[in-house]
C-alpha cells in the first residue's frame, strides 16, 4: 500500500462529512492514492474516486467507482453527473470550479482544503496557480452556503499555509434548514 494510502484523513473532511445521510453519493476528486476515499467508503458513502494516475486508483478499485482522467487537459470526466458531496484536498486547478459546482446536487456539500499564498515562503507547492489567494475559496463559493470557512497557517507537522471551505448548493426542496436533508433529519430524501 502507497504510504499515502495509509494516512490519515483530513479532520476538515472527517468533521464535514459528518453532516452526510448514510449512502450518500461523494466524488472526491484528484483524489491521489486515496487515503479520503478509504475513509469515505468505510462510513458508507458510495464514493466516486478521480485521478490521472491510473497506478493509484488501481487499489481503489473494490472500494469505489475510479475513473483515470487528465483534470486540466481534457473535458470534465463526469458530465452530466451530481453527487451528494464533492471532496477536494491538496489539489487546485481554477478552470474546474464550475464543474464542481455543476457536480453538487441540490443540498450538495462542497469540501474543498488547499495551500494557501504563504506556503511558497516554507516549502512547495510554491508556484502561485497552486496557491489560493486570501480569500479564494469564499469567492468561488458565490452562490453556495457557506458553513465554514477558514484560511492561515498551521504549525505543523508539516507547517503548511491552507485554505478550507466547507459549503452547500442550494436546496429549495429543503427549506430554511438544508442541514437536515444532509443527515438525514426533517426533509430528508428517502
Amino acid at each position: 500500500m502507497h504510504a499515502a494510502a495509509s494516512a490519515a484523513p483530513s479532520a476538515w473532511v472527517c468533521r464535514f462529512a459528518g453532516l452526510l445521510r448514510p449512502e450518500a453519493r461523494v466524488l472526491d476528486l484528484a483524489c491521489g492514492s486515496g487515503r479520503h476515499v478509504r475513509w469515505l467508503a468505510a462510513q458508507g458513502f458510495a464514493v466516486t474516486a478521480v485521478d490521472r494516475d491510473a497506478q493509484a486508483l488501481a487499489p481503489l478499485a473494490g472500494i469505489a467507482e475510479i475513473h483515470a482522467a487528465d483534470l486540466e487537459g481534457a473535458p470534465w470526466p463526469l458530465p452530466g453527473r451530481q453527487f451528494d458531496a464533492v471532496v477536494v484536498t491538496n489539489y487546485l486547478w481554477r478552470p474546474l470550479v464550475p464543474a464542481l459546482h455543476a457536480a453538487l446536487a441540490d443540498g450538495g456539500l462542497w469540501i474543498h482544503e488547499t495551500f494557501a499564498d504563504g506556503q511558497q515562503t516554507i516549502g512547495r507547492p510554491a508556484r502561485a496557480e497552486f496557491l489560493l489567494r486570501h480569500g479564494e475559496l469564499l469567492e468561488q463559493a458565490r452562490g453556495l452556503r457557506v458553513l465554514a470557512y477558514e484560511d492561515g497557517f498551521e504549525p505543523g507537522p508539516p507547517p503548511r499555509y491552507v485554505q478550507r471551505i466547507a459549503a452547500l448548493r442550494p436546496d429549495p426542496a429543503a427549506g430554511a434548514h438544508p442541514r437536515h436533508r444532509l443527515a438525514g433529519g426533517p426533509g430528508a430524501a428517502a
